[in-house]
């Protein structure tokens, strides 16, 4: 055990079916857990060590981990990821499994938030409430797409040599810029460092390029956010270029027990700037 500050912090590694999750804790076992799923092609070190160290010295017991084929979980060879969301979802139930809990609120972000809902959904009963940070609803039509500028980045991961780490250090650093807001500004300094930090901690980064498999899938027709009957909390910057904030909106329509907090001028990130007004409206949703 290690200690982030007054903030204690667990690693374990937890197996179901064969399958390796490493995970991480924060805070008191004794508190109101959360588990934090993050988007496509990150690991868990996504979600800033300062998010998880506030929430947990807010009374939670906050728990990421890195999905299948990012960090130091499972990894696939590339282009056979050989599984599902549904698998991914039910990760989430593994993992709670493994720490001994019943129930937890659960956060997701970015394709994060399609596994979370798809957990609510599956496995509704193992979930207290949910925060969806610049995601998207499931089987809702009509929403805008990404920007014309981002849709152009993304084709580029077509021609990225994903053997060579130069080049997808590269191509991240481009997508992080890409995807920043206009409230603050983007620091590459930053991001640089957190993308080293990733990629030198996995052992295969290029099967993270799996995950853009599940996008593609054809998702169950019954798997509907408006079948979710529990409260949601949608967390959206009004600047986002991949789900721009009609999205974010879209949840308080369609949702039964839908709120959205606005990020004025956010991106699709979590900027070390907007951590501690994060961290408030999740508590806030928690409590």
């Amino acid at each position: 055990m290690e200690q982030a500050g007054k903030i204690a912090v667990t690693e374990t590694s937890i197996e179901v079916k064969g399958v390796r999750l490493q995970t991480q804790a924060f805070g008191d076992p004794s508190s109101p857990p959360i588990i934090l799923i993050m988007g496509m092609m990150a690991s868990m070190l996504w979600w800033p060590d300062r998010l998880c160290e506030e929430l947990a010295a807010c009374q939670r017991y906050v728990i990421r981990y890195d999905q299948r084929d990012t960090g130091l979980s499972t990894h696939y060879p590339q282009g056979a990821p050989g599984y599902s969301s549904g698998d991914l979802a039910h990760d989430v139930i593994a993992i709670l499994g493994g720490y001994g809990l019943e129930t937890a609120h659960v956060v997701g972000m970015s394709m994060g938030g399609f596994v979370a809902q798809e957990v609510a959904l599956r496995h509704s009963r193992y979930v207290r409430t949910l925060t969806l940070i610049s995601t998207s609803p499931l089987a809702v039509e009509g929403l805008p797409s990404s920007t014309k500028a981002y849709q152009e980045h993304s084709r580029a991961a077509e021609t990225v040599d994903w053997s060579s780490s130069e080049a997808i250090a590269a191509f991240l650093l481009r997508d992080a810029a890409m995807l920043a807001g206009t409230r603050h500004p983007h620091d590459p300094d930053a991001a640089s460092a957190l993308i080293a930090r990733d990629m030198d901690r996995a052992p295969s980064f290029a099967s993270a390029t799996n995950h853009f498999a599940l996008v593609g899938e054809e998702g169950p027709a019954r798997l509907r956010v408006a079948d979710i009957r529990q409260p949601v909390l949608a967390i959206h910057g009004t600047a986002d270029p991949l789900f721009p904030v009609e999205h974010g909106e879209a949840f308080t329509k369609v949702v039964q027990n839908g709120r959205l907090h606005r990020i004025e001028g956010g991106g699709h990130e979590i900027h070390e700037r907007d951590i501690d007004e994060i961290v408030r409206a999740i508590v806030d949703h928690t409590a």
